[in-house]
């Protein structure tokens, strides 16, 4: 069974080219094109494509805005951002809003007909250039990871046995320390993470610990 997909983009002899392209694959079908904002506003729902190849920056509005309005009406269609436009806030506002690609235009056609096909088998194609920009984002060290960063090697080790399960009785045995002493390294890590009980606490531990 063919994959369907929709195009939106201004360009007309670019659109039509990826329809061209796309319809000579045996598993592809282009079954809508768009070459503004508003057409693919009314028309996407009705035509229900698998996939959605979409321009960044239209002539009346940004897909993005597209997508953040038919996300929820088309929970089943795939949207693949594709643009010239390289910036973080368009990137993660495109992702955020449930975009699963990323592609630079002037990709090849190579790459934009596995990158559908990947993201109908659950992937998330992206040129090489935007993979690099959202690795270094979570890269970076988040408040929360900092947080972490700040206990010390006792608090990390308390933190641990807390979430093993151990009460803090047995935790003072095993450290060999008074159960005030444990409490005390409890209540500076949970002022570090910002949470305030264990739960949290180990939750956060459990995510940042790798």
């Amino acid at each position: 069974m063919s994959i369907s997909i929709a195009i939106v983009e201004d360009e007309k002899n670019y659109n039509n080219a990826l329809k061209k392209v796309i319809n000579y694959q045996d598993d592809m079908n282009v079954v809508a094109q768009f070459h503004n904002g508003s057409d693919a506003l009314a028309g996407l729902p009705g035509s229900a494509p698998e996939v959605v190849m979409m321009d960044i920056q239209l002539p009346d509005m940004q897909g993005i805005e597209i997508m953040e309005k038919l996300k929820r009406q088309m929970p089943g269609t795939r949207f693949i951002m594709c643009t010239s436009f390289e910036d973080d806030e368009k990137v993660f506002r495109s992702l955020k809003a449930g975009a699963l690609g990323y592609l630079v235009k002037g990709e090849s056609m190579d790459k934009i007909l596995s990158s559908i096909r990947d993201v109908c088998n659950g992937g998330a194609p992206m040129s090489f250039s935007i993979a690099r920009k959202v690795l270094s984002h979570f890269e970076m060290k988040s408040p929360e990871a900092e947080g972490f960063d700040d206990l010390t090697e006792r608090e990390k080790e308390v933190l641990q046995l807390l979430s093993e399960g151990l009460l803090y009785k047995e935790i003072a045995d095993r450290k060999c320390i008074s159960i005030d002493t444990v409490k005390k390294h409890i209540g500076n890590t949970y002022r570090k993470l910002h949470v305030s009980n264990k739960v949290e606490a180990v939750n956060k531990f459990n995510r940042f610990k790798n």
